[in-house]
Protein backbone atom coordinates (compact mmCIF):
# COMPACT_ATOMS: atom_id res chain seq x y z
CA UNK A 1 0.00 0.00 0.00
CA UNK A 2 2.78 2.45 0.90
CA UNK A 3 4.31 2.09 -2.62
CA UNK A 4 1.15 3.10 -4.46
CA UNK A 5 1.60 6.32 -6.40
CA UNK A 6 5.39 6.51 -6.03
CA UNK A 7 6.22 5.72 -9.67
CA UNK A 8 3.52 8.11 -10.86
CA UNK A 9 4.75 10.86 -8.53
CA UNK A 10 8.39 10.50 -9.66
CA UNK A 11 7.41 10.46 -13.32
CA UNK A 12 5.35 13.67 -12.95
CA UNK A 13 8.21 15.30 -11.03
CA UNK A 14 10.70 14.47 -13.80
CA UNK A 15 8.50 15.36 -16.78
CA UNK A 16 6.67 18.28 -15.10
CA UNK A 17 3.50 17.04 -16.76
CA UNK A 18 0.78 14.56 -15.89
CA UNK A 19 0.25 13.85 -19.58
CA UNK A 20 3.93 13.23 -20.32
CA UNK A 21 4.26 11.15 -17.16
CA UNK A 22 1.37 8.96 -18.30
CA UNK A 23 3.04 8.42 -21.68
CA UNK A 24 6.38 7.61 -20.04
CA UNK A 25 4.96 4.87 -17.80
CA UNK A 26 2.28 3.86 -20.31
CA UNK A 27 -0.89 4.37 -18.27
CA UNK A 28 -3.72 6.88 -18.58
CA UNK A 29 -3.38 10.50 -17.47
CA UNK A 30 -6.45 10.05 -15.28
CA UNK A 31 -4.79 7.14 -13.47
CA UNK A 32 -1.64 9.15 -12.86
CA UNK A 33 -3.72 12.00 -11.43
CA UNK A 34 -5.69 9.63 -9.18
CA UNK A 35 -2.56 7.95 -7.84
CA UNK A 36 -0.80 11.25 -7.11
CA UNK A 37 -3.90 12.69 -5.44
CA UNK A 38 -4.25 9.55 -3.32
CA UNK A 39 -0.58 9.79 -2.37
CA UNK A 40 -0.99 13.43 -1.30
CA UNK A 41 -4.04 12.50 0.74
CA UNK A 42 -2.21 9.63 2.40
CA UNK A 43 0.83 11.81 3.21
CA UNK A 44 -1.40 14.76 4.14
CA UNK A 45 0.82 17.13 2.16
CA UNK A 46 0.64 18.96 -1.18
CA UNK A 47 3.38 17.64 -3.50
CA UNK A 48 2.73 19.76 -6.62
CA UNK A 49 1.67 23.25 -7.62
CA UNK A 50 -0.77 22.76 -10.51
CA UNK A 51 -1.75 25.33 -13.11
CA UNK A 52 -3.22 24.94 -16.59
CA UNK A 53 0.25 25.46 -18.08
CA UNK A 54 2.70 23.99 -15.61
CA UNK A 55 3.22 21.42 -12.88
CA UNK A 56 6.00 22.03 -10.35
CA UNK A 57 7.11 20.53 -7.06
CA UNK A 58 6.35 22.16 -3.75
CA UNK A 59 9.15 22.36 -1.19
CA UNK A 60 7.76 19.24 0.47
CA UNK A 61 7.50 17.62 -2.94
CA UNK A 62 11.18 18.28 -3.71
CA UNK A 63 12.26 16.65 -0.46
CA UNK A 64 9.99 13.67 -1.03
CA UNK A 65 11.17 13.34 -4.66
CA UNK A 66 14.84 13.15 -3.66
CA UNK A 67 14.12 10.27 -1.26
CA UNK A 68 11.83 8.48 -3.72
CA UNK A 69 14.38 8.80 -6.51
CA UNK A 70 17.04 7.26 -4.28
CA UNK A 71 14.72 4.38 -3.40
CA UNK A 72 13.83 3.71 -7.05
CA UNK A 73 17.50 3.90 -8.03
CA UNK A 74 18.21 1.32 -5.34
CA UNK A 75 15.51 -0.94 -6.75
CA UNK A 76 17.00 -0.54 -10.23
CA UNK A 77 20.41 -1.48 -8.86
CA UNK A 78 18.92 -4.55 -7.18
CA UNK A 79 17.28 -5.58 -10.44
CA UNK A 80 20.54 -5.12 -12.33
CA UNK A 81 22.36 -7.23 -9.75
CA UNK A 82 19.88 -10.06 -10.30
CA UNK A 83 20.15 -9.69 -14.06
CA UNK A 84 23.93 -9.89 -13.85
CA UNK A 85 23.58 -13.25 -12.10
CA UNK A 86 21.82 -14.66 -15.13
CA UNK A 87 23.93 -16.46 -17.71
CA UNK A 88 22.43 -14.41 -20.52
CA UNK A 89 20.63 -11.05 -20.64
CA UNK A 90 16.93 -11.09 -21.34
CA UNK A 91 14.01 -8.75 -21.81
CA UNK A 92 12.93 -5.96 -24.13
CA UNK A 93 15.01 -3.08 -25.51
CA UNK A 94 13.49 -0.13 -27.40
CA UNK A 95 15.88 2.11 -29.32
CA UNK A 96 15.85 4.71 -32.06
CA UNK A 97 18.35 5.88 -34.66
CA UNK A 98 18.42 7.92 -37.87
CA UNK A 99 17.18 6.09 -40.95
CA UNK A 100 20.25 5.61 -43.15
CA UNK A 101 22.78 5.20 -40.35
CA UNK A 102 20.42 2.86 -38.57
CA UNK A 103 19.81 0.72 -41.66
CA UNK A 104 23.42 0.58 -42.77
CA UNK A 105 25.34 0.46 -39.50
CA UNK A 106 23.23 -0.11 -36.40
CA UNK A 107 20.68 -2.77 -37.36
CA UNK A 108 23.22 -5.28 -38.75
CA UNK A 109 25.14 -5.07 -35.46
CA UNK A 110 21.93 -5.53 -33.49
CA UNK A 111 21.17 -8.61 -35.59
CA UNK A 112 24.55 -10.06 -34.57
CA UNK A 113 23.80 -9.16 -30.96
CA UNK A 114 20.49 -11.01 -31.08
CA UNK A 115 22.14 -14.10 -32.56
CA UNK A 116 24.40 -14.18 -29.52
CA UNK A 117 21.76 -13.27 -26.90
CA UNK A 118 18.58 -15.08 -27.86
CA UNK A 119 16.51 -14.02 -24.84
CA UNK A 120 16.65 -10.31 -25.73
CA UNK A 121 13.82 -8.67 -27.69
CA UNK A 122 14.67 -5.51 -29.65
CA UNK A 123 12.34 -2.92 -31.15
CA UNK A 124 14.11 -0.32 -33.30
CA UNK A 125 12.38 2.78 -34.65
CA UNK A 126 14.31 4.60 -37.38
CA UNK A 127 13.51 8.26 -37.90
CA UNK A 128 15.36 11.39 -38.94
CA UNK A 129 13.18 13.38 -36.55
CA UNK A 130 14.46 13.89 -33.01
CA UNK A 131 12.56 11.46 -30.76
CA UNK A 132 11.69 12.26 -27.14
CA UNK A 133 12.97 9.18 -25.30
CA UNK A 134 11.01 9.72 -22.10
CA UNK A 135 7.74 10.67 -23.77
CA UNK A 136 7.84 7.81 -26.27
CA UNK A 137 9.26 5.19 -23.92
CA UNK A 138 12.63 4.44 -25.56
CA UNK A 139 15.53 2.97 -23.62
CA UNK A 140 18.20 4.64 -25.74
CA UNK A 141 18.92 6.50 -28.98
CA UNK A 142 21.89 6.38 -31.32
CA UNK A 143 22.71 9.97 -32.28
CA UNK A 144 25.33 11.60 -34.45
CA UNK A 145 27.26 14.83 -34.12
CA UNK A 146 26.98 17.40 -31.35
CA UNK A 147 24.68 16.73 -28.41
CA UNK A 148 22.55 19.64 -27.20
CA UNK A 149 20.16 17.94 -24.76
CA UNK A 150 21.54 18.34 -21.23
CA UNK A 151 18.72 16.21 -19.80
CA UNK A 152 20.30 13.10 -21.32
CA UNK A 153 23.28 10.95 -20.47
CA UNK A 154 25.54 9.80 -23.30
CA UNK A 155 28.23 7.21 -24.00
CA UNK A 156 30.50 7.72 -26.99
CA UNK A 157 30.44 4.74 -29.33
CA UNK A 158 32.81 6.02 -31.97
CA UNK A 159 33.25 8.75 -34.56
CA UNK A 160 32.34 9.46 -38.16
CA UNK A 161 34.18 11.52 -40.77
CA UNK A 162 32.65 13.84 -43.37
CA UNK A 163 34.47 13.73 -46.70
CA UNK A 164 34.42 16.19 -49.58
CA UNK A 165 34.89 14.22 -52.78
CA UNK A 166 34.25 13.91 -56.50
CA UNK A 167 34.87 11.43 -59.29
CA UNK A 168 38.13 11.48 -61.30
CA UNK A 169 36.07 12.15 -64.46
CA UNK A 170 34.54 15.30 -62.94
CA UNK A 171 37.92 16.56 -61.74
CA UNK A 172 39.54 15.89 -65.12
CA UNK A 173 36.86 18.01 -66.80
CA UNK A 174 36.45 20.85 -64.29
CA UNK A 175 39.67 20.86 -62.28
CA UNK A 176 40.54 20.27 -58.63
CA UNK A 177 39.60 22.97 -56.08
CA UNK A 178 42.53 23.96 -53.86
CA UNK A 179 40.76 26.44 -51.56
CA UNK A 180 37.32 26.92 -50.04
CA UNK A 181 36.74 30.01 -52.16
CA UNK A 182 37.04 27.92 -55.34
CA UNK A 183 33.96 25.87 -54.48
CA UNK A 184 31.69 28.56 -55.90
CA UNK A 185 33.13 27.74 -59.34
CA UNK A 186 32.04 24.11 -59.12
CA UNK A 187 28.83 22.11 -59.34
CA UNK A 188 28.02 21.18 -55.75
CA UNK A 189 25.65 18.31 -55.03
CA UNK A 190 23.35 19.57 -52.28
CA UNK A 191 21.53 17.76 -49.50
CA UNK A 192 19.05 19.38 -47.13
CA UNK A 193 21.41 22.26 -46.21
CA UNK A 194 22.74 25.14 -48.32
CA UNK A 195 26.18 24.99 -46.72
CA UNK A 196 29.02 22.57 -46.00
CA UNK A 197 31.08 22.20 -42.84
CA UNK A 198 34.84 22.78 -42.75
CA UNK A 199 37.64 23.60 -40.34
CA UNK A 200 39.86 26.55 -41.25
CA UNK A 201 42.90 27.21 -39.02
CA UNK A 202 41.21 25.35 -36.20
CA UNK A 203 37.92 27.25 -36.50
CA UNK A 204 34.62 25.88 -37.74
CA UNK A 205 33.41 27.36 -41.01
CA UNK A 206 30.15 26.89 -42.84
CA UNK A 207 30.56 27.58 -46.56
CA UNK A 208 27.44 28.28 -48.62
CA UNK A 209 27.47 26.27 -51.84
CA UNK A 210 25.33 26.13 -54.97
CA UNK A 211 24.38 23.55 -57.54
CA UNK A 212 21.62 22.43 -59.86
CA UNK A 213 20.95 19.21 -57.97
CA UNK A 214 19.48 18.81 -54.49
CA UNK A 215 18.44 15.50 -52.87
CA UNK A 216 17.46 14.51 -49.36
CA UNK A 217 19.03 11.12 -50.09
CA UNK A 218 22.66 10.35 -49.40
CA UNK A 219 22.56 7.39 -51.76
CA UNK A 220 21.22 9.60 -54.56
CA UNK A 221 24.02 12.10 -53.95
CA UNK A 222 26.67 9.37 -54.00
CA UNK A 223 25.35 8.07 -57.30
CA UNK A 224 25.41 11.59 -58.76
CA UNK A 225 29.02 12.06 -57.64
CA UNK A 226 30.06 8.68 -59.07
CA UNK A 227 28.51 9.69 -62.41
CA UNK A 228 30.54 12.91 -62.52
CA UNK A 229 27.75 15.40 -61.81
CA UNK A 230 29.68 17.34 -59.17
CA UNK A 231 31.33 17.53 -55.76
CA UNK A 232 29.65 16.13 -52.67
CA UNK A 233 30.19 16.24 -48.90
CA UNK A 234 28.93 13.14 -47.09
CA UNK A 235 29.74 10.98 -44.04
CA UNK A 236 32.14 8.05 -44.37
CA UNK A 237 29.47 5.35 -44.40
CA UNK A 238 28.23 6.66 -47.76
CA UNK A 239 31.56 7.16 -49.53
CA UNK A 240 34.30 5.16 -47.76
CA UNK A 241 34.16 2.16 -50.09
CA UNK A 242 34.21 4.38 -53.19
CA UNK A 243 37.19 6.33 -51.87
CA UNK A 244 39.05 3.07 -51.22
CA UNK A 245 38.27 1.80 -54.72
CA UNK A 246 39.33 5.09 -56.36
CA UNK A 247 35.86 5.78 -57.77
CA UNK A 248 35.82 8.97 -55.65
CA UNK A 249 38.73 11.25 -54.75
CA UNK A 250 38.84 13.26 -51.51
CA UNK A 251 39.28 17.03 -51.79
CA UNK A 252 40.46 19.86 -49.52
CA UNK A 253 41.60 17.40 -46.86
CA UNK A 254 43.38 20.20 -44.95
CA UNK A 255 39.98 21.82 -44.38
CA UNK A 256 38.19 18.66 -43.24
CA UNK A 257 36.24 19.27 -40.05
CA UNK A 258 36.94 17.27 -36.90
CA UNK A 259 35.33 13.86 -36.66
CA UNK A 260 31.81 13.86 -35.23
CA UNK A 261 30.79 11.70 -32.29
CA UNK A 262 28.48 8.68 -32.47
CA UNK A 263 26.58 8.45 -29.18
CA UNK A 264 24.33 6.13 -27.24
CA UNK A 265 21.96 8.48 -25.42
CA UNK A 266 19.60 7.64 -22.56
CA UNK A 267 17.57 9.60 -19.97
CA UNK A 268 19.64 11.07 -17.15
CA UNK A 269 17.52 9.64 -14.37
CA UNK A 270 17.38 6.14 -15.87
CA UNK A 271 20.18 3.70 -15.08
CA UNK A 272 21.18 1.29 -17.82
CA UNK A 273 20.04 -2.27 -17.20
CA UNK A 274 22.50 -5.09 -17.82
CA UNK A 275 21.00 -5.95 -21.24
CA UNK A 276 21.10 -2.34 -22.46
CA UNK A 277 24.61 -1.76 -21.13
CA UNK A 278 25.71 -4.96 -22.87
CA UNK A 279 24.11 -3.80 -26.14
CA UNK A 280 25.80 -0.40 -25.88
CA UNK A 281 29.18 -2.05 -25.32
CA UNK A 282 28.52 -4.44 -28.22
CA UNK A 283 27.73 -1.50 -30.53
CA UNK A 284 30.88 0.36 -29.46
CA UNK A 285 33.03 -2.72 -30.08
CA UNK A 286 31.65 -3.47 -33.52
CA UNK A 287 31.36 0.09 -34.84
CA UNK A 288 35.15 0.31 -34.51
CA UNK A 289 35.52 -2.64 -36.89
CA UNK A 290 33.36 -1.22 -39.70
CA UNK A 291 36.22 0.41 -41.56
Amino acid sequence: MQWEGINEFVSVAETESFTQAAKAIQISTAQVSRQVSALEKRLKVKLFYRTTRKVSLTEEGRVFYQHCRSVLDGLDAAERALTNLQSTPQGKVRLTASVTYGEQQILPIINDFMLRYRDVEVTAYLSNQRVDLVEQGFDLAIRLGKLNDSSMMAKKLGTRTNYLCASPAYLDQYGVPHSLSELNKHSCLLGTLDYWHFSDAGKERNIRVNGRLRYNSGYGLVDAALKGLGIVQLPDYYVQQHIQSGALVTLLDNYRESDEGIWAVYPKNRHLSAKIRLLVDFLAEHLVDLY
